[in-house]
């Protein structure tokens, strides 16, 4: 059990007017009681009070730890949203997870109309964005794993080789360097598919000029990796190593004012200021990042939306990048960890222009 971690949810939970919260993301229930469980279609719920009153809701299906909450368990046929409302304090609001899928929130919502739900997701969110020693250490390690994994692609990758055996080379790297899994599926993009941000490896075959965008990422312990770096094949244009050039300056430019108390949007504006300046505005289609730990993308980004100020412990990404529509496709992507007077900029690959193959 997290005990820490689940009087910082009731602080939160206090803050916002809430008595009580149903927690349902495994991820989240993982995190504050080390019980993972993956229920699928089945309802697989924390319900916490700020009193101490906590109840898991279990179906028997189910093999947990055992923890020193209290147990409601139930089986598939039973009704579970009548065992939940026997527990809850009714008429008072109820903080709902946004994991909770509609075939539980609408007939709960029905069957007890005159208690108020509430989105209360932040009051956890919150406490996950902000990595204690141990998590921070987690995150190191596998951002170390994950620079491997690149050096060993760019040592792999040659002219007439398709995306699809690059990506299936890493996801055996992965395996090799003792990893989980992969935080998800490698985004590898030859020539103008990395005009597209996502593309899914193809039967692409990699020509002589072409740009190379790795996006990688690990798991292992329970936590994430995520990092892009691109490449040339061969050779590179004076106007691509330009752009190049444009877009490691833009995501060093963010790096350098990571701190605590600088607003998110303000990590943004500065890549996407220098990256319009050049004429290449137009070209960066995203925000510049996202949060990252146990999942690759947890709540929480680096936009132009987001005014919250940067915290110690907060890991996110800074990846600009600059895609041309039928051409190519540049993204440098960094993991950091805010530090007290700055941050720490968790990859280690080269980010300058470089051809390989």
């Amino acid at each position: 059990m997290e005990m820490e971690r689940i009087d910082r949810v009731l602080q939160a939970m206090k803050a916002k007017g809430l008595t009580q919260m149903i927690v349902c993301d495994p991820q989240s229930i993982d995190y504050l009681t080390g019980v993972y469980v993956e229920p699928f279609e089945r309802l697989f719920a924390l319900y916490l009070r700020t009193d101490g009153q906590h109840v898991f809701f279990l179906n028997k299906l189910f093999t947990v730890p055992k923890t020193p909450i209290a147990e409601v368990w139930f089986t598939d046929t039973d009704d579970s949203i009548d065992l939940i409302a026997q527990h809850i304090q009714a008429g008072k609001p109820l903080g709902i997870d946004k994991e909770w899928t509609a075939v539980f929130l609408l007939p709960w919502m029905e069957r007890l109309p005159d208690t108020p739900c509430q989105l209360a997701s932040d009051c956890v969110d919150s406490v996950r964005a902000c990595k204690d020693p141990v998590e921070q250490e987690l995150m190191r390690m596998n951002s170390r794993l994950n620079d491997e994994a690149m050096n060993r692609a760019v040592a792999y990758i040659r002219e007439g080789m398709t995306e699809r055996q690059v990506a299936e080379y890493l996801v055996a790297q992965y395996k090799d360097l003792g990893c989980d899994g992969q935080s998800f599926s490698p985004i590898v993009s030859f020539g103008a598919n990395a005009a597209d941000p996502h593309h899914m490896p193809d039967d692409t075959v990699l020509q002589a000029g072409d740009c190379i965008v790795l996006d990688i990422g690990g798991r292992k312990e329970g936590y994430c990796s995520d990092m892009t770096r691109t490449y040339f094949c061969k050779e590179v244009s004076d106007k691509h190593a330009t752009i190049h050039d444009l877009v490691r300056r833009a995501n060093e430019a963010a790096e350098a004012l990571v701190r605590p108390g600088v607003p998110l949007c303000q990590l943004d504006k500065a890549a996407r200021d220098l990256i319009a300046q050049a004429g290449y505005g137009a070209y960066f289609t995203h925000r510049l990042g996202h949060f990252i730990g146990r999942t690759d993308h947890e709540q929480g980004d680096v936009s132009s939306a987001n005014s919250a100020l940067a915290q110690e412990g907060m890991v996110f990404s800074i990846e600009p990048g600059v895609y041309l529509p039928g051409e190519m496709g540049v993204r440098v992507e960094d993991l950091v960890l805010v530090t007290a007077d700055g941050c720490e900029v968790l990859n280690h690959v080269d980010k300058h222009c470089q051809t390989i193959g």
